[in-house]
């Protein structure tokens, strides 16, 4: 049988290094919260919720009094840092640099932009948890695009200040820069700043290439991982005989041909444990 885990697949610096936090946390004994799912995969959450890790939402967060709470990677808006402020909340802030950094270049542009019709615009998806933190850096005034599509919501005689969410595709960032300088006025300002996360910007190609060296791919990851989707959508295009899995179980559902060669990989938000199970269920199967 010949089975393979991708060695480019799984959690990128940012996630370990929340989960690595939360685990020293928990190890001490103290109860600790969480502010949303510490990463996009059921699976892993539901190891650390056995550890203790208790995942709470924005609106129980505001009723916590003098608390202990983990910042997952995603990062956070202004407005939770106040709340833990007024609140006597202790804040474990996991925050990914590279989305620190971001935020306080949104902030910076949003804070120092010439003219009041300076439009702020962030690439990237709408409700996700880090174009929030971004978003609450502009006092919720920066526009987001999630494609092409909504790119009508732009007023192209006025000025354009144009960043991206960190996990976005390099390609789909291009093509959106592309767009509005063909669209925007001789008038007006359009700059841009690619602020893809290189070490995420690399899992596309490297997925495609271990698509392509593979019979059957094995994708596995959370259902609320939009990474994960998009991942998976290359892997699709590259190989048809590509599958989405949440956990082992998922494997039984499947027909695998045994002979062929069988890949695994998975998302930024994919523990290399989860990989690993789901091999064993193949191997076993």
């Amino acid at each position: 049988m010949n089975i393979s885990i991708d060695p480019n697949s799984g959690f990128c610096f940012g996630v370990v290094n929340a989960i690595k936090k939360a685990e020293e946390e928990l190890a001490k004994g103290d109860t600790l919260y969480c502010l949303g799912d510490i990463v996009h995969n059921g699976q892993e959450v539901e190891r650390l919720a056995k550890l203790g890790l208790i995942t709470i939402d924005h609106e129980e967060f505001a009723r916590l009094r003098n608390a202990k709470v983990l910042l997952r990677a995603h990062g956070e808006p202004p407005s939770t840092y106040e709340t833990a402020r007024q609140n006597n909340i202790t804040l474990i802030d996991a925050s990914c640099p590279v989305v620190l950094t971001l935020q306080k270049r949104i902030k910076k542009a949003y804070e120092n932009r010439t003219t009041d019709h300076t439009q702020i615009v962030i690439y990237g998806k709408k409700g996700h948890a880090e174009v929030n933190g971004l978003v609450g850096q502009t006092g919720n005034h920066a526009i987001v695009i999630e494609n092409e599509d909504d790119l009508d919501k732009l007023d192209y005689t006025k000025d354009i200040c144009l960043f991206s969410q960190t996990t976005k595709s390099l390609d789909g960032f291009n093509r959106i820069v592309k767009k509005i300088s063909e669209r925007i006025s001789p008038e007006a300002k359009f700059d841009f700043s690619d602020t893809i996360c290189r070490h995420v910007a690399k899992r596309i190609p490297n997925i495609i290439k271990f698509a392509r060296e593979n019979d059957i791919v094995i994708f596995v990851s959370g259902q609320k991982s939009s990474n994960g989707k998009e991942l998976f959508e290359h892997c699709k295009q590259e190989n048809p005989d590509t599958y989405f899995v949440t956990s082992p179980d998922d494997i039984d559902k499947l027909s695998l041909d045994l002979t062929k060669k069988i890949g695994i990989c998975g998302a930024t938000s994919t523990p290399a444990w989860l990989m690993k199970a789901v091999a064993e269920k193949i191997k076993f199967q």
